[in-house]
């Protein structure tokens, strides 16, 4: 199911990039005279490029598994989404050849299933390949007519992979590989601003025969092929005369007021120094020093396709690991790493979904250009409706200052309400619907997701309305000391297919697998929030959320209830407008049913040390956040946490964060 999901969406951004240069060029076009737009230059092909793409593969391997027990093959294919990034340079003659050289990085989905080459097994060995990304350095040949260009390319190809072995002992080996090869294929392009142009793309690769040796004596070797089509979308690179490598004008700039393309990368580093612990257990924060690190990319590329239609499409390269491969605190200290550990980048499609505005008139707001949010006016008095895939926080608890993760608070707990069993897939993202109906002082929303499967998935229980879940919020809006405040109230439904606490405990036989016990059942929940300016660089903010605690936690974090209160400061008074400050505690806590399945020796998604001295999770986070320019921000911040995962046998424990974070 999810793969078909994936198809879809690779053909849905396809059309979307698109449908960016008939959108775009002809509506600024046919508001100028006759005699400027026959004026107007074709787009100029010579010169250097950057962009990115994303697609479809579909691959081929003959893999072969040999040891002293016998010779095991398969021939298999295997496919999936794939995105990544390229740059080169063109130059094209007077009759119109270009000739060109390009080179890219492709990585897979994050799901396994799209990476995994093949798997074999034999009585003393149990082998696998995935594949971490493939990268190319072609030539291009090609015809340009106009904002048209077609063109043949073809060259080197390399692969870069990981081969695990498991042995009769049921010990895990690892070793990594790459192999040559060679890449050939054919591509239309078009221009459809002054630098901005979209392709599509069919490449066809073949790598050489390659393999690895285990140490049990084991061999692994395979033949791998790859078939790709892709859409992308690159930005010419124009550079001003002088001494000084200037570019003529910001990158950033879509060239229309009818889409708008943001992009963000963000690294995390994350550690602490080693902590008391009485014990440990398969869920438990390690108790020796670590250290980790996140690392996201991510464009937006958002487009206005009608009046009040906009279509917005959010690809993402997701890599490293959380503290622990993100488990250990209810919570967790870096909302970057979320429940996937990713060696190399993964490519995701984190959202691609549809917004429709109906104005019903009278007084106007102007909207501020964003990441999930096209610039321009709109009625006050509006009902919006919106339908994709996206994330259940992107639309409720909009929260003035702990909100984003790449640039306020990093504490799970802090920056979303804790005790909100919100839709997601193990990277926080869900497909579903909502409506608002947004008036001057308050606004109306609500919304029916997917959820997960089974707990802690990446897969959806498609039985649409029999199970899902329904989300209310009401914002008001008001003025307190002349400054501006918003209270929301969220309520929350699931309808769910999950275990039982209770039920588990009370069945020995089960030996406290709540995976025996689950069915239909429902889980509520609500959340109190909201922020306060106090000045114009003074705000307060807190948030209190509950759910029964009754059945396993599905999407989220191990937290029943939960309360937060917080400030943020920026950094005017001290000559520094553009710093921030951030202080926030929170205290996290268990149903009375949850704390006791957890004694027992049970596990949650993020928790489980194998006993359970409880007490409620206390967390103080503290940042500042330097802004070194216009376009980046290091952020140094600290955690203590006292009783991770509830436990008072265990920290408390200290961690420190470094944050480097870059926008346009």
């Amino acid at each position: 199911m999810i793969r078909s999901n994936c198809t879809r969406e690779t053909i849905v951004a396809g059309a979307m990039i698109a449908l960016f240069g008939p959108l775009a060029v002809p509506a600024a076009a046919a508001d100028l005279p006759l005699k400027a737009r026959m004026a107007q230059t074709v787009f100029d092909w010579t010169g250097l490029y950057v962009g990115v793409h994303a697609g479809y593969t579909r691959d081929h391997a003959q893999a072969t598994l040999t040891d002293p027990s016998g010779v095991v093959s398969s021939g298999s294919p295997f496919s999936g989404l794939t995105g990544g990034a390229q740059a080169g340079y063109n130059w094209v003659t007077r009759s119109g050849l270009l000739l060109g050289l390009e080179g890219d990085f492709s990585f897979p989905n994050y799901l396994t299933s799209n990476h995994t080459v093949a798997r074999l097994a034999t009585a003393q060995s149990s082998a696998q390949e995935l594949w971490d990304y493939v990268a190319t350095a072609r030539g291009r040949v090609g015809y340009v007519s106009g904002d048209w260009l077609v063109y043949a390319t073809g060259g080197l190809a390399w692969t870069g992979g990981r081969f695990i072995n498991t042995n009769a002992a049921g010990e895990d080996e690892k070793l990594l590989a790459t192999r040559l090869g060679w890449v050939a294929g054919a591509g239309i392009e078009r221009g459809f601003a002054p630098h901005w142009s979209w392709r599509l793309e069919y490449l066809y690769s073949h790598f050489e025969n390659g393999g690895v040796r285990f140490s049990n004596g084991a061999s692994y070797n395979s033949a791998l092929e790859f078939q790709t089509l892709r859409v992308g979308l690159n930005r010419k690179l124009d550079f001003a005369d002088g001494p000084d490598i200037k570019l003529k004008s910001d990158p950033s700039d879509p060239e229309s007021d009818r889409w708008e393309i943001h992009g963000q990368a963000t690294v995390i580093g994350q550690g602490y120094p080693a902590f008391r612990a009485a014990y440990t257990g398969t869920n438990s924060l390690t108790p020796a020093r670590q250290f980790q690190e996140t690392w996201s990319n991510s464009l937006y590329l958002n487009a206005r396709l009608w009046d009040g239609g906009e279509v917005y499409y959010n690809p993402e390269l997701l890599q490293g690991f959380g503290l622990s491969n993100t488990v250990g605190v209810g919570g967790f200290p870096n909302g970057e790493a979320q429940k996937s550990d990713f060696p190399y980048p993964h490519y995701n499609t984190s959202r691609l979904f549809l917004r429709q505005t109906f104005g019903f008139g009278g007084e106007q707001e102007t909207l501020g250009s964003g990441q999930l949010q096209l610039a321009g006016k709109q009625d006050v008095s509006r009902l919006t409706f919106q339908i994709g895939k996206f994330a259940v926080l992107d639309v409720f608890d909009g929260n003035a200052y702990a909100k984003d993760t790449r640039k306020d608070f990093m504490n799970w707990s802090v920056w979303a309400p804790g005790a909100f069993d919100y839709a997601a897939d193990k990277l926080g993202l869900t497909y579903g619907a909502t409506a608002e109906l947004n008036q001057k002082n308050w606004a109306l929303r609500a919304g029916y997701f997917l959820m997960d499967a089974v707990s802690n998935s990446n897969n959806f229980d498609t039985n649409v309305f029999r199970r899902g879940q329904y989300v209310v919020e009401l914002e008001t809006r008001y003025q307190l000391f002349s400054q501006p405040g918003h209270l929301r109230t969220i309520g929350w439904f699931n309808s769910v297919f999950a275990g039982s606490y209770r039920e588990t405990l009370d069945n020995l036989a089960l030996n406290l697998d709540i995976s025996q016990t689950r069915r239909g059942r429902s889980k509520f929940g609500y959340v109190i929030s909201f922020d306060q300016a106090l000045s114009d660089d003074v705000g307060l903010f807190g948030r209190w959320s509950w759910n029964d605690g009754k059945t396993e936690i599905m999407a989220f974090t191990d937290i029943d209830s939960s309360l937060s209160l917080g400030t943020s400061i920026r950094g005017t008074r001290w000559g520094r407008p553009d710093d921030t400050i951030g202080i926030a505690g929170v205290s996290n806590g268990l149903s009375r049913d949850h704390r006791a399945f957890l004694a027992a020796g049970g596990f949650g998604p993020l928790i489980g040390d194998g006993a359970l001295n409880y007490r409620r999770e206390a967390i103080v986070e503290a940042y500042y956040a330097y802004s070194i320019n216009k376009y980046l921000t290091f952020t140094a911040d600290y955690q203590f946490v006292s009783n991770p995962a509830y436990n008072a046998d265990r920290g408390p424990v200290s961690i420190f964060s470094g944050r480097l974070h870059g926008d346009f």
